[in-house]
């Protein structure tokens, strides 16, 4: 099966999942689990905006950093730009935050309300160079509009 149809197999699962829960955590807890049982994605989780970083959410993986500054590393860098960012080689990106030295890609997705705000970041790593594209992009861009 291919990223694409895990994808859209995924997507309509995770919507029934979520549907009719009004409590953030337990909504980006089951999101985690769901991704990273799907996908198979070394590590899957959410940091959320308190103030000036973003606070470690629910995850699926190995220990992760506590806190991120705005602007800082690929998740407050996405906070920052309000815009998915994907980096085929942590190594090369300026600022990277290595939490894991197993991590070697990643791709982060901000969590937008229905302001437009980023409340919160998705970010997925692999222990493999070069793991997303614009595939992943456009379907967890999918999934984390469920949560705005």
């Amino acid at each position: 099966m291919t990223k694409e149809h895990i994808y859209q197999n995924l997507l309509p699962q995770i919507k029934a999942l979520i549907e009719g829960e009004d409590d953030a955590v337990s909504v980006m807890a089951n999101i985690s689990a769901a991704l990273r049982e799907a996908m198979s994605f070394f590590w899957v989780g959410f940091y959320v905006v308190h103030g000036s970083e973003l606070h470690l959410g629910p995850f699926q993986g190995s220990v992760a950093c506590y806190r991120i500054p705005y602007g800082k590393g690929v998740c407050g860098t996405a906070w920052q730009r309000a815009e998915t960012i994907i980096v085929d080689d942590v190594e090369q990106f300026p600022g990277h935050i290595a939490c894991s030295s197993l991590s070697r890609s990643e791709i982060v997705v901000p969590v937008k309300n229905a302001s437009g705000e980023v409340t919160a970041v998705l970010d997925i790593d692999s222990t493999e160079l070069s793991s997303f594209d614009a595939t992943d992009r456009y379907w967890l861009e999918q999934i984390t509009a469920l949560l705005g």
